[in-house]
């Protein structure tokens, strides 16, 4: 059985690394922090993104090194494993910490709050958000436990695209990151 089991092994590995892939051009937007269960994705062609701040000159995800692609993606998989315990643990402050300022005002906004609350997985259940806290225990706790990083994108050099692919083989948006300097945190 070991003289089966170690080339098997062996042979498998080499065939994962032969085949390399590119992210695929396609994108699923899903709602901020809400999971299929709470909104129906539906594949969707979107146009090209701008380049944050509009002033810098385009961005050429060509211009990633497979060596970067895969370091990068390491690290969103391992932040998103963190995540998912801090969800897990309802750790609403150290979730905090993961997420960019500009997305913590968003979350907390009325208007953002108002629309989430009128989704029809939370409508139908009675349920109004008024806070960053309401959202995080009724929205993301019950949706973000066991999130699965499956492809990032690169939108620019600091900012990625964080997808999962469902049973249906569907691409799903699960976040978008940047990475501030201080680490890779929640823009949206």
């Amino acid at each position: 059985m070991k003289r089966i089991f170690i080339p098997l092994i062996i042979v498998l590995f080499t065939a994962f690394l032969s085949c390399a892939s590119e992210p695929a051009p396609a994108e699923v937007p899903a709602a901020p922090e809400v999971s299929a269960q709470l909104a129906e994705a539906e594949p969707v062609e979107t146009p090209p993104e701008e380049p944050a701040g509009g002033t810098e000159e385009a961005f050429d995800p060509s211009s990633i090194s497979r060596e970067m692609f895969d370091i990068t993606k390491t690290d969103v998989q391992k932040l998103i494993a963190d995540l998912n315990r801090v969800i897990r643990a309802k750790n609403y402050n150290t979730w905090l910490s993961h997420l960019g300022e500009a997305y913590l005002g968003k979350i907390s906004s009325e208007e953002f709050l108002a629309s989430t609350s009128s989704q029809p997985y939370l409508k139908n259940k009675r349920i109004t958000l008024t806070s960053a806290k309401d959202y995080f225990d009724k929205v993301v706790v019950p949706s973000r436990t066991n999130d699965r990083v499956d492809d990032i994108a690169f939108v620019s050099e600091k900012r990625v695209k964080v997808y999962t692919i469902n049973d249906k083989g569907e691409r799903l948006r699960l976040y978008d990151l940047e990475n501030l300097g201080d680490g890779w945190k929640i823009i949206n």
